[in-house]
């Protein structure tokens, strides 16, 4: 995989996809907040049937707070381990509420201090809300990157670091939207997708599948 290959892989994903975007539904960076936060472990059209419910009564730090543990878990009840993740974002809320004026901060450190949101969260937090060129590593990504050779590695971290090293600026803001929908449309896990793939003649995976 070299740099020529890189810049054309994802010049046609860009061709494909122009203004790619989460498919969580949100409009603030606070729903984004939790949106994410529920998103671990669960499918984004589950998130969205749930938050579509939470959202209209509570879309704040201090509305949701309001709600409580035990009034937030009835519009959550459907999505995995909800039981935890109300105990975070009742926790974040009350840190957000107290530590930052009830907004969402726009940098790591702070973004990672809150419950419930790890390396993932926080960057998947400043690239869509606040638009800093960070990429968020999820099976997704991580599956592409090693497949396509595009940026291969051993664990997320790796594959990050290396996404961040390898992929040419212009597309960086966008990178990490293109590579999950590549990865969850195309790409995926048990039979992937080859004939129908954009990037096909470019990627070095060894086992590509042809029907």
């Amino acid at each position: 995989m070299n740099k020529q290959k890189r810049i054309e892989i994802f010049t046609r994903l860009r061709a494909e996809t122009p203004n790619p975007t989460t498919e969580l539904n949100y409009s603030s960076a606070f729903e984004l907040l939790v949106a994410v936060t529920l998103s671990a472990q669960a499918t984004d059209k589950g998130v969205n049937k749930a938050t579509d419910k939470l959202f209209p009564v509570a879309s704040t730090p201090e509305t949701i707070y309001a709600l409580g543990e035990e009034g937030l878990k009835q519009y959550i009840k459907t999505i995995g381990l909800f039981n935890s993740k109300a105990a975070h974002i009742i926790r974040a809320c009350k840190i957000l509420i107290d530590k930052h004026n009830s907004e969402v901060p726009q940098n790591r450190e702070a973004l990672e201090a809150l419950p419930g949101v790890g390396r993932k969260t926080a960057n998947v937090i400043l690239n869509t809300a606040f638009g800093q060129p960070t990429i968020a590593v999820d099976t997704h990504i991580f599956r592409v990157a090693n497949r396509t050779r595009i940026a291969p590695g051993k664990n997320v971290i790796e594959v990050e670091k290396k996404l961040e090293k390898f992929i040419p600026e212009e597309f960086k803001l966008d990178a990490h939207h293109w590579l999950i929908l590549h990865g969850r449309y195309v790409c995926i896990a048990r039979k992937p997708k080859c004939e129908a793939c954009i990037i096909e003649d470019l990627c070095e995976y060894k086992d590509k599948v042809y029907t």
